[in-house]
């Protein structure tokens, strides 16, 4: 799967993934409009509007990205309804050619590790028939529970060609509290879950040398970004905290090597909710909402040219 992804970046020449993760503060009346009035304000509106938004942002910026990041969190708020509006926008995204990437942050033991990989990236059975539910390409894994929590995901991933990115040094800033912990070995914590993933994604490695397992790195983390990257040259980055949490494209060049490959960068409401930035909201309507979209992935792109050459 990996292999996938990175040739979508090639031909796109963009490591943008563009995170949907819909709030309704973040949508226009209108579309709020057309979803009340079929479902009223409840539940059900509410995952129909964020549906409706999600679909006319994935046609402005199809073309230009190689995958999204749907953020199961907002989705499940709303219930059966919202789980429906997950899917739904999973479907619709695939049928335009872009790589998904289940945000689940999964992290659990035995039978429940196995049911989540079995739902998010694998095969569910009903009586000997099998059925795919979520049909992301990779999703987002919590290893602090230890292998036990990845290796039902490793199973899935080699039986359907599927890929995961476990957290290793996230964004949030906070995460030091444990992530920085100095071990015995003279390793940080995070050092230490980085090696881990990157065993266990020796068997994964493709025809551009990474991994399908790779690593959630945050952008706002820049030294720690570059010291993983070059201590795991084979497993692939996926970095959240740019734009909107302070991030820069100076911050994350590190996590990029020097052929300007190994990570794809995440931007959620600096994408999806661009039309209310005050550098766009004289530029389009509420209507345009999407062209914002479109024009803040354009100067994303342009912003991260110049640190992966």
């Amino acid at each position: 799967m990996i292999d996938q992804l990175i040739q979508k970046i090639e031909e796109k020449q963009n490591p943008t993934v563009v995170g949907l993760d819909p709030d309704l503060s973040y949508i226009p009346a209108h579309i709020k409009e057309e979803a009340y009035g079929k479902y009223g304000k409840t539940p059900q509106g509410a995952a129909e509007a964020f549906y409706l938004f999600n679909k006319e942002i994935i046609d402005e910026v199809a073309d230009l990205i190689p995958a999204v990041k749907p953020q199961i969190a907002m989705y499940e708020q709303w219930g059966a309804f919202g789980i429906d509006a997950y899917i739904r926008t999973i479907a619709y995204a695939k049928a335009k050619g872009l790589v998904i990437i289940g945000d689940i942050k999964r992290g659990d033991i035995a039978s429940t590790a196995q049911a989540y990989s079995k739902g998010h990236i694998g095969r569910v059975t009903v009586e000997e028939e099998n059925h795919q539910i979520y049909q992301s390409d990779f999703i987002t894994v919590n290893p602090y529970m230890g292998y036990d929590s990845i290796e039902p995901y490793l199973q899935d991933c080699k039986n359907y060609q599927k890929g995961l990115f476990v957290l290793v040094k996230t964004s949030n800033p906070s995460g030091s509290q444990l992530q920085d912990l100095d071990l015995a070995s003279g390793e940080k914590l995070y050092e230490k879950v980085g090696k881990l993933v990157s065993e266990w994604g020796e068997p994964f490695i493709g025809q551009f040398g990474y991994s399908s397992i790779g690593a959630v790195v945050g952008a706002t983390y820049p030294q720690q970004g570059k010291k993983l990257r070059e201590q795991l040259p084979h497993t692939f980055f996926l970095v959240p905290g740019y734009g909107a949490q302070g991030g820069t494209a100076q911050d994350l060049a590190g996590c990029f090597d020097k052929a300007g490959r190994g990570a794809i960068v995440n931007s959620s409401r600096g994408i999806i909710a661009a039309y209310k930035q005050p550098k766009y909201v004289n530029q389009f309507t509420l209507e345009e909402f999407a062209q914002a979209s479109r024009a803040a992935v354009i100067h994303m792109k342009k912003d991260l040219e110049g640190v992966r050459s």
